[in-house]
């Protein structure tokens, strides 16, 4: 063991007895094969970038010889039987223990960003929904749930969640995403790894990093951001979930860095990943990300040389198949022009965490037995989630509808009556049953016609398609003005198909130019807000797109709720709160952008970042981040904080929050704050901390924030992490942009380097008091 070690220049403490001796007697070939997935369905419909460029895999027993790595989505790659496979995979995993000379087992991963991408498996809000529920004690609910579902079917990981911080609304990953700020996709994301986890699945960060910054949101495309940005923007999220959520798991970006493939960045996995923040799991690499450094890339001749360069960045496993890590690899150290030790040390790691998982003692003993998927946990979780994400943008007082007394109710629109609509890019409909036409979706998704219509017994629905989601087809329009005409109101359900590489609006691979609705859907609204009829709008989104017409416009709908694909139970989500029997609660995760022209963008500018006078584009977003509408109204008073505060302390914010209105409702308290003078430029607002808090009619609570400073940190003229002495400006308001009540504090001290000691999140008192 102990010239293993030294050979790899690792302490013999770092893997177990068992591991090092396991490795020490491993073949080259039998090191290779734990260091690659196999995919056992790859023949189908492309659900990854340029699948079918790739070379075809070899048969599975002969891919299989030596032993394997892991198995790749042998649920989520077509519509199999749950428990069909389930036994499959016990009698595969049975026969690399007794056909294989070591016997070691493969780890199975799934896709898991909106639920078990498995047919008959529950599909939840999409991550940009968990953004707009400000809920992180939901999302690790669900996540758990999630894990349950996994850990049923012999799956070991889950390729989420996403970290990318929102930056430009055209990409077409957005709805994959969970805000544009990264306190708030660090806090949720980190919930979620700690739900998966509690399920003994290990979560995969993704994508490590900078992925959503591409030029002009276009997928793949190289980003330029500057080296603070990436270190004050988007690495913190992913800071918070390998040191505070313990993530087991980090996969790769696709992206360039300034000119560097993050796929051969051994500054980011070993330097700054694990030397820095101590991960000591296992980097997977994103779908054929390793050959692309030689096709795509091209920063190295072949596979081989990609292969080594992935290896020595800090990738341990080459996922989907074995393109590069397998015979380009193995030629290349018979050659002598890699060093076999970088294969021992990512197969340590490997042979690690199967450890940790219990897979080298598991015996596959047990017959599978049939699991509900999508039991009623799944469902009451998916319908609270859902409902909590929904974002009321605008009402007149047309809304709740059960207020109005409305009888008579058109439902209009290319997404009032199609399930697929409710749901996001990497749910198992769009991703892989949309190959399969024909195939039940295999659990129940009511849609929002047939959800009012179970929520509104009483009233009389009439339907009409008006338009589809893309094309230009009008002939729908008359049906659609007939109906609404005849109505006391009207809904109109619009928005996204979501799809892959083309096939749908939005999407991975779907990357928009424009950010007006698809299609003529714009048009098909106002011809029916033209008919008089108050008109409600709802859009079923995987982005925010740019509305302005329909919320300030002289001809706007009545009334605008934002939808970010709300999952399974999105319809009943969606009717409940037209209805009033649920209150609006969701917030904007993402700016509602004023334009394509204005983008990228986001809140967290500086000055110049903003409107002024030195330029004729007005980037300020139609609304703002953090904003949301409710059915009450709520005031946020005296807000106090200590006047002097150490840098690398904790500051105390005290703020009192009353609902002003005649009705329950739910706020969310968004504190933020402005470095006034620092000595690089800082955001105007910057969010602090958040939290969701439910008030009855006239109840008023006293919420305390307790706030690390180094939640101010940022890079210094050096790249150091400080916190640096200075006044201070904090608020309380509806949004980033509404500085309901405010107070100022002073930094003290001298500079503060932020370390691993340093807390990375807020923590949140609540004192209610009794409503008079």
């Amino acid at each position: 063991m102990t010239d293993v070690m030294d050979r790899l220049g690792s302490p013999a403490s770092a893997f177990s007895d068992r591991v090092v001796e396991l490795l020490g007697r491993m073949t080259l070939e039998e090191k290779l094969a734990q260091l690659v997935g196999f995919w056992v369905d790859q023949g189908g419909e492309a659900v990854a970038p340029m699948q079918g460029e790739m070379a075809p895999s070899p048969a599975y027993e002969e891919a299989t010889r030596h032993g394997l790595g892991q198995l790749t989505r042998v649920y989520g790659t077509r519509p199999v039987d749950p428990l069909e496979r389930a036994r499959w995979l016990r009698t595969e995993q049975r026969r690399l223990q007794a056909e294989t000379r070591l016997g070691i087992p493969a780890l199975v991963h799934e896709e898991c960003l909106t639920g078990l991408a498995a047919w008959q498996a529950a599909t939840f809000p999409t991550p940009l929904a968990w953004g707009a529920a400000f809920d992180p004690a939901l999302v690790e609910e669900m996540a758990a749930l999630i894990g349950d579902s996994m850990r049923s079917l012999g799956v070991h990981q889950g390729l989420a969640p996403v970290l990318d911080v929102i930056r430009d609304p055209r990409w077409g990953r957005v709805d994959e995403c969970i805000a544009e700020d990264p306190i708030v996709v660090g806090t949720i994301g980190t919930a979620y790894v700690r739900g998966l986890q509690s399920a003994g699945i290990h979560a995969t960060l993704k994508h490590f990093v900078g992925y959503s910054a591409s030029r002009a949101g276009r997928n793949h495309a190289p980003v330029s951001i500057g080296q603070r940005e990436l270190q004050d923007v988007f690495l913190p999220p992913f800071e918070m979930a390998v040191r505070d959520g313990g993530a087991r798991s980090v996969m790769n970006s696709y992206t360039e860095l300034d000119g560097e493939p993050v796929a051969a960045a051994r500054r980011l996995f070993t330097d700054l990943l694990r030397d820095a923040w101590g991960f000591d799991g296992v980097v997977v690499s994103d779908y054929f990300a390793v050959a692309f450094l030689a096709v795509m890339h091209r920063v190295a001749a072949d596979r081989g040389e990609a292969a080594a360069l992935a290896l020595t960045a800090g990738i341990d496993v080459e996922l989907p198949t074995g393109d590069a890590f397998l015979a380009p690899l193995a030629e290349r150290i018979a050659a002598g022009q890699a060093d076999e030790s970088v294969v021992d040390l990512a197969v340590l790691r490997v042979l690690a965490q199967k450890e940790s998982l219990g897979l080298l003692d598991e015996t596959f003993d047990a017959e599978p037995e049939p699991v509900d998927l999508d039991s009623p946990a799944h469902r009451d979780a998916a319908l609270r989630l859902a409902e909590e994400s929904l974002v009321l943008l605008a009402n007149d007082g047309v809304l709740p509808l059960a207020g109005a007394a409305r009888s008579r109710i058109a439902v209009i629109g290319p997404n009032a009556d199609r399930s697929e609509a409710l749901m996001g890019c990497y749910s198992f409909a769009n991703h892989v049953l949309a190959h399969h036409p024909g195939v039940p979706l295999g659990f129940a998704i009511p849609t929002v016609l047939e959800s009012l219509r179970t929520e509104l017994p009483d009233a009389a629905l009439t339907s009409a398609l008006g338009s589809e989601v893309e094309g230009d087809d009008r002939s729908g329009f008359a049906a659609a003005v007939e109906a609404a005409s005849a109505a006391e109101v009207a809904i109109v359900v619009a928005g996204d198909q979501a799809g892959l590489f083309g096939r749908g609006t939005v999407g991975e691979g779907n990357d928009a130019e424009s950010l007006e609705l698809p299609g003529v859907q714009r048009e098909l609204v106002e011809a029916v807000v033209a008919t008089g009829t108050p008109t409600v709008l709802v859009l079923l989104t995987g982005r925010p797109y740019a509305i302005e017409w329909a919320l300030d416009g002289p001809a706007a709908p009545a009334a605008v709720v934002q939808a970010f694909f709300p999952g399974e139970e999105g319809g009943t989500a969606i009717a409940r709160v037209l209805s009033g029997t649920t209150a609006p609660s969701g917030r904007l995760p993402v700016s509602l952008p004023r334009s394509a022209g204005a983008q990228p963008y986001s809140y967290l500018h500086p000055v110049l970042g903003g409107p002024s006078e030195v330029t004729s584009v007005d980037p300020t977003p139609v609304r703002p981040f953090g904003f949301g509408l409710a059915y009450t109204t709520f005031e946020r008073t005296g807000l106090r904080v200590d006047g002097l505060v150490p840098a690398g302390g904790t500051i105390e914010a005290t703020v009192r929050v009353r609902n002003t209105g005649d009705r329950a409702g739910t706020d969310v308290v968004q504190l933020y704050a402005n470095d006034l003078v620092a000595s690089v430029t800082r955001p105007v607002a910057q969010l602090l901390a958040f939290h969701r808090l439910d008030l009855d009619a006239g109840e008023e609570a006293v919420v305390t924030f307790r706030v690390p400073t180094a939640l101010l940190a940022f890079s210094d003229r050096r790249m150091v992490r400080i916190v640096e002495p200075g006044e201070v400006r904090l608020w309380v308001g509806p949004s980033c942009a509404d500085e309901e009540t405010v107070a100022s504090l002073t930094i003290t001290g001298g500079v503060h380097e932020v370390g691993a000691e340093d807390g990375r999140s807020a923590t949140v008192e609540v004192r209610r008091v009794p409503a008079v």
